[in-house]
């Protein structure tokens, strides 16, 4: 499996141009404000980007939108959700959940009473448990204490072993190191 992403450019003008395959994290850096963000929406097909990418060969423009959504997830920095609970949130269940340490009474409480950290999580769990081929994330240990840093580290290392592509902004030096077998620098041109 290979995600191939050339000359992908998006609306700030910031461009890229990278392969990653299978069991393979791929760190995307730069300064706030560079383009990393518009670029993982960009190859999720959310927003519009020129240049090519391409997913086991077939092309992104080329494959309906509800398909390549099911192989390429975005998991944003501050997610949304249209569910009451985080229980509700997870229709492929709660595995993922638990073991990334959110316990069933979170799980059951309002999405309005829980923290920025187990949202977070949340919407981690919701992005792995259908298992996509291509994992987008945007700053997934932002607002995560060190042990649930450590679970998510886990868990992510859990889905390139079985071989996901993941795809990584983070400006945690630290987990780009621990997690990446290579770094893109995005600047806004």
């Amino acid at each position: 499996m290979m995600l191939t992403v050339e000359n992908l450019s998006v609306a700030n003008g910031a461009r890229v141009t990278f392969e990653a395959a299978a069991g393979q994290c791929l760190g995307l850096h730069g300064p706030s404000g560079s383009g990393k963000s518009l670029i993982l929406r960009a190859i999720a097909d959310l927003d519009v980007a020129s240049g090519q990418v391409h997913l086991d060969g077939h092309a992104m423009h080329d494959t309906a939108a509800p398909a390549w959504r099911r192989d390429v997830c975005y998991v944003p920095p501050v997610p949304s959700f249209w569910t009451t609970t985080g229980r509700d949130a997870l229709p492929h269940g709660v595995d993922v959940a638990l073991g990334l340490g959110l316990n069933t009474d979170r799980l059951d409480a309002p999405i309005a009473e829980l923290s920025s950290g187990e949202r977070q999580r949340v919407a981690l769990a919701r992005a792995l448990a259908p298992s996509p081929k291509v994992l987008l994330a945007d700053e997934p240990t932002s607002a995560l204490d060190a042990s649930a840093v450590s679970r998510v580290e886990a868990i992510l290392r859990g889905y390139m072993a079985a071989g996901g592509i993941l795809v990584l902004v983070s400006h945690d030096a630290d987990l780009l190191g621990q997690l990446s077998g290579g770094i893109v620098d995005v600047e806004a041109t």
